[in-house]
């Protein structure tokens, strides 16, 4: 079992692991939704273990697959949402998550989404250059922190 890795802390949208984390446009117009009553929380975990460069235009992980680390169809599955303070009470959005590894692979960029279905949904917001090898029963687990300042 694989120990779960430091938050990802989005202010301004980096990472702990200087690790490149993106609020991606979708995400924006999820948080504009969102605050005006609308739409779905962004709590479904992904994972991906294809190559690229994160951009504010990106509407998919790099190759996202299921929990065999192959498979590009089946379900995310659901983190734990939050609200955690970081400078000031309640300042920050939070989500917990993590996921079991069915058979061997590299994760490369995890990502949250608005919806469970691999394929489908909003991508909320994205972290590249992750190096994560994971061996069949390995549990990966992120702490995604989105901190408004």
């Amino acid at each position: 079992m694989i120990a779960a890795a430091p938050p990802f802390v989005c202010d301004p949208l980096e990472w702990i692991r200087s690790l490149t984390a993106l609020l991606v446009n979708a995400g924006r117009a999820m948080l504009s939704n969102r605050l005006g009553g609308g739409g779905t929380a962004p709590v479904y975990y992904g994972w991906g273990t294809g190559a690229g460069a994160v951009a504010v235009t990106d509407t998919t992980l790099f190759t996202e697959v299921a929990a065999d680390l192959a498979t590009t169809t089946g379900t995310r599955p659901a983190g734990t949402a939050s609200q955690a303070t970081t400078t000031v009470t309640n300042d920050t959005y939070q989500v917990v998550a993590s996921r079991t590894a069915s058979a061997p692979g590299t994760v490369t960029n995890v990502g949250l989404f608005d919806n469970a279905t691999i394929g489908s949904g909003a991508l909320f917001m994205k972290v590249d250059g992750v190096a994560d090898t994971l061996q069949a029963n390995d549990t990966l687990g992120y702490t995604f922190q989105l901190k408004f300042s």
